[in-house]
């Protein structure tokens, strides 16, 4: 299919049918589609990615963010080029990404359905990440929702956010708790996990990370009064 083609049948047979909304920030966006050929893949807190029949090696991610943070997120995809742990940006627009359809089941979704993570997929995220720091950029906001693995490979699929400073502990923590509780206890054995469990812990994460933020905070905002 011609990229021209495939644009078309954005334009006229996708955006028409659908809707994006989101009720908090810290969830996933909502997504009503009443299209008859596009279908929803997966979505995001900013996002949402939907694939067309006629070319299932693509996919268009179109965003409710602003578009000077779709910019940002457009130079990052121009300056992974083609690398094996990441998507490959083919065309985008003013709210849109056309990229290369990574197939794959998320980490998330692996632990809910009871498939073995190998040791494999760790180490290829480890290896992606690794590299878009030698090229300057800075992997932040890698969890268990936006990498997945295919056939005992490991892909990261968001890499909106890689243009932010500071450090994000997000991917190290998932590491930890690989290595000191999944591995030893689950993955052998391995049985589904309830959605209702897998994301109780998700957002009591947020909200410990959160609180502890908050708390680094004060006490920094403390000591700097003391010294006044």
């Amino acid at each position: 299919m011609e990229l021209e083609l495939y644009i078309k049948l954005i334009e006229e047979e996708l955006f028409p049918f659908i809707e994006l909304k989101t009720e908090s920030p810290f969830d996933p966006i909502i997504v009503k589609n009443e299209s008859i050929s596009w279908s929803t893949i997966g979505s995001g807190n900013y996002a949402a990615v939907f694939v067309h029949p006629a070319k299932p090696e693509w996919v268009v991610k179109v965003y409710r963010r602003s578009h000077e943070e779709i910019k940002k997120e457009i130079e990052v995809y121009k300056r992974i080029g083609e690398h094996e742990a990441y998507s490959t940006l083919y065309a985008y627009g003013d709210n849109y990404l056309i990229l290369k359809n990574l197939e794959g089941i998320t980490l998330f979704n692996a632990v809910i359905k009871g498939v073995q993570i190998p040791e494999s997929v760790i180490k290829d995220i480890d290896k992606g990440l690794n590299f878009a720091r030698e090229i300057g950029l800075n992997p932040f906001d890698i969890h268990g929702k936006n990498v997945v693995m295919h056939k005992g490979k490991g892909y990261i699929v968001d890499i909106s956010d890689f243009y932010k400073k500071g450090y994000c502990s997000k991917w190290n923590d998932l590491k930890k708790a690989y290595f000191k509780i999944y591995k030893p206890f689950l993955y052998k054995i391995h049985p589904p996990i309830p959605f209702a469990v897998v994301d109780s812990v998700r957002k009591g994460y947020r909200l410990y990370k959160k609180t502890k933020a908050k708390g680094r905070n004060l006490f920094n905002q403390s000591r700097r009064d003391a010294q006044l």
